[in-house]
């Protein structure tokens, strides 16, 4: 997954180059402003509202959003799977066409963007439809064998609404395939963001600490020791990236001169800070300390990112920044409050159980 933040004045942003050679106009600091607060904002949405989502996530019973748990191998070889895939991405583009790639990768997030997205608005849009919609249930089970040996491979349930959302939602998928505008590609990396926070869960703080302090280590790697991230992410027209215009204010919605941040760097710190709001739950104490303290510890992080990338006109690994952040933080907290060894002992599997949880705190904001 790509993870970096970059400024598009030195040619880190997935914009496309000005006709005829000529040189950008250098952005307006208003349109500087603009573009960074968004990326901001864009960044913090998924993260607070898939930790909430994580919560009933890790209850729910229904097999089809059942999360997928990180555990500690899991988190030490993903650095590795990462850089062979990200390796193999840039080579790819390197020897074959990339007009022909794109049109591959384009169909194929075409596809999962938009079921991406019809999960994400699903919530949501329910509270739209009258109460007299006929709102009929179905499912879609796929099992092998049979007897006793049968075995279901998928198990999903879902209803009319569902299918609502899954209708506009490719409206979406159709108007960024046809024009790959920076909205719909916003709308499909918000969407990729909040379902990885929710369904994606470490099992313990352990774990969340092997695979941050991993994807540190990657991050900085092939960001400032190779200009392969900054190439694939140039060269890849998909939704793996959130960007937002600095010439907005000039272009409108046309404009295109993109500052960029990788759905890595939301992703990542997402599921460890979404982790810390299930571990509080577990505690019992009607608080929610380590979730709002690594919340605006990322917020910190990745404004010392753009801080840094503004200052030295240089695409940054944001994770250098938000991982010391999203880690350290709430560690300080639990020394501070001498529940170390609660934090670190916690296991996720402890909040499946409903009585483990309480209806207090920001879970009462997304009901």
């Amino acid at each position: 997954m790509e993870s970096a933040l970059s400024d598009p004045h030195n040619g880190s942003a997935g914009a496309r180059s000005p006709p005829n050679g000529t040189t950008r106009p250098p952005s307006t600091p208003e349109g500087i402003a603009l573009a960074y607060g968004s990326l901001l904002l864009m960044a913090l949405l998924p993260i607070f509202f898939g930790a909430l989502r994580s919560v009933r996530c890790a209850r729910g019973k229904n097999a089809s959003d059942m999360p997928e748990t990180i555990t500690s191998r899991d988190a030490a070889r993903f650095p590795i799977i990462a850089s062979c895939t990200l390796l193999g991405l840039y080579l790819f583009f390197k020897i074959f066409s990339q007009e022909y790639i794109n049109l591959l990768l384009s169909m194929y997030f075409f596809v999962l963007g938009i079921l991406a997205l019809s999960h994400t608005i699903s919530p949501f849009m329910s509270k739209f439809f009258p109460a007299s919609f006929p709102n009929r249930q179905y499912q879609l089970l796929f099992t092998q064998g049979s007897g006793e040996s049968k075995e279901e491979i998928i198990n999903y349930e879902f209803d009319t609404k569902d299918l609502v959302c899954l209708g506009l939602s490719t409206i979406v998928g159709v108007w960024y395939l046809l024009r790959k505008h920076w909205i719909a590609n916003n709308l499909f990396g918000l969407a990729f963001s909040l379902n990885g926070v929710e369904l994606l869960h470490l099992n313990n703080v352990s774990t969340g600490c092997i695979l941050l302090g991993g994807l540190f280590i990657y991050d900085v790697f092939w960001v400032f020791g190779t200009n392969v991230m900054v190439t694939v992410a140039k060269s890849f027209e998909a939704p793996i990236k959130l960007v937002f215009p600095q010439d907005l204010l000039e272009k409108g919605l046309e404009a295109d001169n993109f500052a960029m941040l990788g759905l890595g760097d939301i992703v990542i710190p997402g599921i460890f800070i979404a982790l810390l709001l299930r571990f509080d739950i577990s505690l019992k104490k009607n608080t929610h300390t380590y979730f709002y303290t690594s919340f605006a510890a990322y917020i910190f992080g990745l404004g010392l990112t753009i801080f840094i990338m503004h200052i030295f006109k240089h695409a940054q690994p944001a994770l250098l920044y938000l991982v010391p952040a999203c880690v350290g933080f709430p560690v300080l907290v639990a020394l501070a409050k001498g529940e170390v060894t609660e934090m670190f002992s916690y296991e996720d599997s402890n909040s499946k159980d409903p009585a483990a949880a309480t209806d207090s705190g920001p879970e009462k904001k997304d009901k």
